[in-house]
């Protein structure tokens, strides 16, 4: 039996369908396309939300597979991972990709090994190759410094993961039709050496995924001690204060703050960068924001090229005029 169709890997906490899924149906939509085959996203949980489902369907799914039972509800890696496998070898996707979420970096690893096929990790670009129809997965490579393009021409399914909050969700389409199949996942399935006992959530006091404006300080701040400007704009615009890699390994802020492969994927409305030169790393991170602000004294910079508005100019002579002229929240 041949392999078709691309397959997503939704998400759900509670019985919910979390906002990952939806941003991955974009880039499924567009292999889907590409390929001219189906998408189908499959979820594994328990007594997921049935409205949540259908609102796979709405915003671009044909199909969705659901696979459920109490063993489940919370993700464990080797019930996911035995599910998952039937589901390839009764389906036989083609393609199938993911979040790069703790569910993600853990089960496709796992399944991908056990499917003897490949697997790309953080991708940033999906595209099909038009001769072979093979998935080309493109990520940043040899620490952020190229862009390497990754094929699996024999293995199947294709798989890749990809960042949060690198695309905007699909929009909903009214009058979108699809089927939506709930399984019972099999006992013998279910075992697990891991036994979830509690979970904590990590509360992340910056709220840099999330928020809508975020002021970023690159190595044109130059030492530490001019953090606490960024800072005082960021107040001023109520927005949450990120960094490049190269403030986070010089200590002048903390790895929390980082922005690009190797720390957080935002998408905010605004951004605006100060001294961030754009490496490939950091652009990973934020070119999806809405509007990106950008200034630096070189002329040349690599941020430019994604910046809707482009300041040549000292941040420090900058900052405090936007400080000055900025109103006050409220007046």
């Amino acid at each position: 039996m041949q392999h078709e169709g691309v397959w997503i890997l939704a998400e759900q906490i509670d019985g919910r369908v979390q906002r990952i899924s939806h941003e991955l149906l974009i880039r499924g939509k567009d292999l889907a396309r590409k390929r001219g085959t189906t998408l189908t996203a499959l979820i594994f949980g328990n007594g997921v939300d049935t409205g949540d489902l259908q609102e796979l369907i709405d915003r671009g799914a044909d199909r969705v597979v659901a696979m459920e039972s109490p063993a489940l509800e919370h993700f464990l890696p080797e019930p996911y991972t035995a599910c998952m496998l039937k589901i390839i070898d009764e389906y036989r996707p083609e393609i199938i990709i993911a979040g790069a979420t703790s569910t993600g970096r853990t089960l496709m690893p796992l399944v991908a090994i056990k499917a003897h096929t490949g697997l790309t990790a953080d991708c940033t670009v999906l595209d099909i190759e038009e001769e072979t129809g093979n998935l080309l997965q493109t990520r940043p490579a040899i620490g952020g410094n190229i862009m390497a393009t990754i094929k699996t021409p024999k293995g199947r399914p294709q798989m890749a993961t990809v960042r949060p909050h690198s695309t905007k969700p699909a929009p909903k389409e009214t009058g979108r039709t699809g089927d939506v199949t709930r399984l019972q996942a099999p006992q013998n399935l279910l075992a697990s050496r891991v036994r979830r006992v509690d979970f904590i959530p990590d509360v992340d006091e910056h709220g840099l995924s999330d928020a809508q404006r975020v002021v970023v300080v690159g190595r044109g701040i130059k030492k530490g001690d001019n953090v606490e400007l960024a800072r005082k704009l960021a107040d001023k615009l109520k927005a949450a204060i990120g960094a490049t890699r190269d403030v986070v390994d010089r200590g002048w802020l903390s790895y929390p703050h980082q922005i690009g492969l190797s720390g957080k994927t935002i998408t905010p409305q605004l951004y605006i960068g100060l001294g961030a030169s754009g490496s490939i790393q950091h652009l990973a991170g934020m070119q999806t924001s809405e509007v990106i602000v950008a200034v630096n004294t070189d002329p040349e910079a690599q941020i430019f090229k994604v910046a809707d508005f482009g300041i040549v100019a000292s941040l420090f002579d900058v900052v405090p005029v936007l400080i000055e002229k900025l109103p006050v929240e409220g007046k």
